[in-house]
């Protein structure tokens, strides 16, 4: 089994894949990490020099590029619901979970917006971006895991853990 973790940007999906990933004794794949790797810069850089959408379709390159086996768990930039393709192959490969959390949080989470590296964010606000991705993490999550605002890393890797005990095998 594999899974992927997908929400907004400060939603923890690095931080709790990693947890996931330790517990289960399965490896971690930071989409992120990736794609700084492949492009030598970083995240906002490829957004300042090429536009949103260079990011969207390097992500989605590289995510249909993944040799996905069996015990990974996967976390991609929040921007990887703009690719279809991308999800669709994630969908095939992996459990989905959306990692809901709060706006408020987010934004706690996010103190360097402009450098970040977000997909959207020229022109619009956190709020507006959250909006419009949120239906569609819904469309494409097998479950959501709600965060709370006392929720720690550990806590919600291990309502991922015991959430995926209960799903069959893909």
């Amino acid at each position: 089994m594999n899974i992927t973790l997908v929400g907004m940007p400060g939603s923890g999906k690095t931080s709790i894949g990693q947890e996931v990933a330790r517990t289960l004794e399965y490896n971690f794949v930071d989409i992120d990490q990736l794609i700084r790797q492949k492009a030598g810069c970083t995240l906002q850089d490829i957004i300042d020099t090429k536009g949103d959408q260079a990011l969207v379709l390097l992500e989605e390159k590289i995510v249909l590029g993944l040799p996905i086996g069996d015990g990974i768990v996967i976390s991609p930039g929040g921007s990887i619901v703009y690719s279809e393709k991308a999800m669709n192959f994630l969908k095939e490969k992996s459990i989905i979970i959306f990692l809901h959390t709060p706006l408020s949080k987010v934004k706690q989470q996010i103190d360097n917006q402009e450098s970040r590296g977000i997909v959207g964010l020229k022109g619009r606000s956190l709020e507006q971006l959250f909006a419009e991705r949120f239906p569609l993490f819904q469309k494409y999550a097998d479950m959501s895991i709600n965060i709370g605002d006392k929720d720690t890393v550990s806590s919600v890797a291990g309502k991922v853990v015991e959430a995926i005990r209960y799903v069959p095998e893909k």
